[in-house]
């Protein structure tokens, strides 16, 4: 992690969970972070316990809504005036709603494709182009996608959302044959978790808190910071190893 000491890079949904993590893990080997949500008061805290205990990056929050493609690229805009550009792009971000393919409304399917596809797609190509035009040809983009990217889930509440996380499984290997064609050297990782114990299921089943417990409950989790440390040892990797899917689940996970 040595050569990314002084980098820029950007984590989407770092308020919480594994974005939180991931960025305290960065900052904590000499990054300059971008931390943007649309509540930025958790990415302030941390921000603060970063710089307490001593860490020698910097971790700056940005109030930024995914769902928003002016949002997201006025963010790219300001951190290429205020630190030049994007090195590393770690797209977090990340959400589900209860819609069964039968059932569901509308709205919600098309808010999970706005955050979990569109917002990851515009986040790489601004990424892309930031290291294009300042000739940064070492660059990484992180997707941080879902073992339900991979099988399918069965229970009808997670349906449409393995849809979205099987596209962010394409769209890395999309990525990764673009970025060969276009011969450069920026690498493209999809880091894909089976259950992690965040605030994740909690959101997911927000009606019913009982059913997000037994989530947690039934097995020994993943914690956010075995994310974050696949994340620095994806980084770490030396320049000409391209790690492109790093499938990891808790050992009693059944699927």
């Amino acid at each position: 992690m040595e050569r990314w000491k002084g980098r820029v890079a950007l984590v989407t949904g770092a308020s919480v969970g594994i974005g939180a993590a991931v960025a305290r893990a960065l900052v904590q080997h000499g990054m300059k972070v971008v931390g943007c949500a649309r509540n930025v008061d958790k990415i302030e805290k941390l921000a603060a316990e970063c710089q307490s205990a001593g860490y020698s990056g910097t971790l700056i929050p940005y109030k930024c809504d995914l769902s928003c493609e002016e949002d997201i690229l006025s963010m790219f805009s300001a951190i290429k005036t205020l630190h030049q550009g994007v090195d590393v792009c770690i797209n977090n971000a990340g959400l589900a709603h209860n819609e069964p393919l039968l059932s569901g409304k509308t709205d919600s399917w098309r808010n999970m494709i706005d955050v979990n596809v569109l917002a990851l797609s515009i986040c790489t190509r601004e990424a892309y182009q930031s290291m294009k035009e300042r000739n940064v040809d070492d660059g990484h983009i992180i997707n941080i996608n879902s073992m339900g990217g991979h099988r399918m889930v069965p229970s009808a509440d997670e349906h449409f959302y393995c849809a979205t996380k099987f596209a962010v499984t394409a769209l890395t290997e999309g990525l990764r044959q673009e970025l060969r064609e276009a011969k450069t050297h920026i690498r493209a990782t999809c880091i894909s978790p089976g259950i992690v114990e965040t605030e994740f299921a909690f959101r997911h089943h927000n009606s019913d808190p009982e059913k997000a417990a037994a989530v947690y409950e039934s097995i020994k989790c993943l914690k956010a910071q075995d994310i974050a440390s696949a994340v620095t040892y994806v980084l770490g990797a030396p320049p000409h190893v391209q790690i492109g899917d790093v499938q990891m689940r808790p050992v009693e996970q059944m699927s």
